[in-house]
């Protein structure tokens, strides 16, 4: 098992990414504590967790407020007595921002999403990486997409955000690398299995011009293997990231378009 008995917290753990992950890590062996804004879509995963035989315990947190989110982690080291890997898979979804072109966007809800993509990953990042500098050992893990690296239209600030969080998975391993604590990300390019992309499809059909057919044959189309990657996918490579086998990678992000950008 490639996390055998490592302490995981995953954040946004109900949603597509999140619960993939939640799911390998503990099939690789991690005793995972899945968090989310409400408590009985994460406590279900954790069902679905240990009626698999994995060891999984669910929590409501809101990963934009600080308080919560340090006496959660303070509870986590009292029930299994540290924190290896942290994975911040938290998704904030606008349809008043999605579908929208930068001219007619205000600015207050261009930066809404910068603001809170960086604020979460801050935090859970800071307070895991202060529980794990004593063991000198971690990983800290975020999820970001495509439009943080290459030009896309009608997603308002939500590119940007992405580049915010994988500038701060630079600068954090910088800082941390040195104590023992790795940072990567994962840049996955779009997942039609999941709700989340057809959420934002939805959000911005009227104006693209797409139908959801046109919009996956876009996503498969432009890919080199010409079909899209899926959430568990995600979530495997994931956990090999989180695992030693993966001990060279820090302060990077994972490419994961599937040839879709070239790095």
């Amino acid at each position: 098992m490639l996390l055998k008995d490592r302490i995981a917290v995953v954040y946004g753990a109900a949603g597509a990414i999140g619960s993939a992950t939640a799911r390998a890590f503990a099939v690789e062996g991690a005793r995972v504590f899945l968090t989310g804004h409400r408590r009985e879509p994460v406590a279900l995963v954790a069902k679905e967790i240990i009626a698999a035989g994995g060891r999984a315990e669910a929590d409501e947190v809101d990963a934009l407020d600080e308080r919560a989110v340090e006496d959660h982690l303070r509870s986590v080291v009292e029930r299994a007595g540290r924190v290896d890997v942290s994975f911040n898979a938290v998704g904030f979804c606008d349809r008043g921002i999605l579908g929208t072109p930068l001219t007619e966007l205000d600015a207050d809800a261009f930066v809404r999403p910068i603001a809170d993509y960086a604020r979460s990953y801050f935090l859970t990042a800071r307070i895991a990486a202060r529980n794990m500098l004593p063991n000198r050992s971690g990983v800290i893990m975020t999820v970001t997409a495509l439009p943080a690296r290459m030009g896309s239209v009608l997603n308002g600030g939500y590119g940007a955000s992405g580049a915010a969080k994988e500038a701060l998975t630079r600068d954090l391993s910088a800082e941390l690398a040195p104590q023992g604590i790795r940072v990567v990300g994962l840049r996955p390019h779009g997942l039609p299995d999941t709700a989340t992309l057809r959420e934002a499809f939805e959000a911005k059909a009227e104006r693209s011009g797409l139908s959801w057919e046109q919009f996956e044959e876009y996503i498969t189309g432009s890919s080199h293997t010409h079909r899209a990657m899926t959430a568990d996918e995600v979530a495997r490579t994931a956990a090999f990231v989180a695992s030693d086998g993966a001990s060279g990678l820090t302060g990077t992000v994972v490419n994961l378009s599937m040839g879709r950008l070239d790095d």
